[in-house]
């Protein structure tokens, strides 16, 4: 608990983020020792170039947030932001397909994009964002455990790095500690990142006690500096 600052990915994705915002979550990860900064596709190469030499990580999101576009199209953007420098790639599923229980689709979409991603770097760590909120509870609102392992099963067989809880745009909700401990349960050798509403210390600590390995906030300095709720909480 004493290193949390080395297990956040400081985050910015709102659509009206300009280069000085992102520029700004660059330094502050520097200076805090984050694990990464992680932005929409278009910022990775200046962001990559910012970081160069910090030990901080350049990540970028694919399919973001939807997640709704077909598989080639997250595995091309995925493919475009690993040349541009990013060492980690964040992509949205398709939801649907979770939401149905699908692992079989599931493992067929994950593995495209990460087959195109590892041609270009075989080391970038991939993570799927699989809109926790949304599949924990059926229409009738009980606990349907069975879509986030499926989530988890599909992931594992397509060799996933993470599986991730949100995208924190979602209108179901962001992270949970139910959710964590349930893709912790169900993740295998995978870690699981824990993302969205994370605003306070006590928030991470939440999550890393129900299992999570990594966290994706917006507060991240408020979180390592112990203050309260600040960001927008992605």
């Amino acid at each position: 608990m004493s290193n949390i600052a080395s297990i956040i990915d400081h985050t910015i994705l709102k659509a009206e983020a300009t280069q000085g915002d992102v520029m700004r979550l660059c330094d502050e990860a520097i200076e805090q020792g984050f694990a990464s900064v992680c932005v929409n596709g278009n910022f990775v190469k200046a962001v990559r170039d910012k970081l160069a030499g910090s030990g901080v990580k350049t990540c970028a999101v694919a399919g973001f947030p939807l997640g709704a576009m077909k598989p080639m199209v997250k595995a091309i953007e995925a493919t475009s932001m690993v040349k541009d420098g990013a060492d980690e790639v964040d992509f949205v599923a398709h939801l649907p397909t979770l939401l149905a229980s699908d692992a079989e689709g599931a493992r067929t979409e994950f593995a495209e994009l990460a087959k195109a991603a590892r041609s270009v770097l075989p080391g970038v760590v991939i993570k799927v964002i699989i809109e926790s909120a949304a599949l924990m509870k059926d229409a009738d609102g009980a606990l349907c455990e069975k879509r986030i392992a499926a989530a988890c099963e599909a992931a594992q067989a397509a060799g996933i790095d993470f599986v991730k809880t949100s995208t924190g745009f979602h209108g179901a909700g962001g992270a949970s500690v139910e959710a964590v401990r349930l893709m912790k349960k169900h993740a295998g050798p995978m870690k699981v990142k824990a993302s969205g509403g994370i605003r306070t210390l006590d928030d991470a600590k939440q999550m890393i006690d129900a299992g999570a390995d990594r966290l994706g906030c917006s507060a991240g300095v408020q979180i390592v500096s112990g203050q309260g709720e600040a960001g927008s909480g992605y």
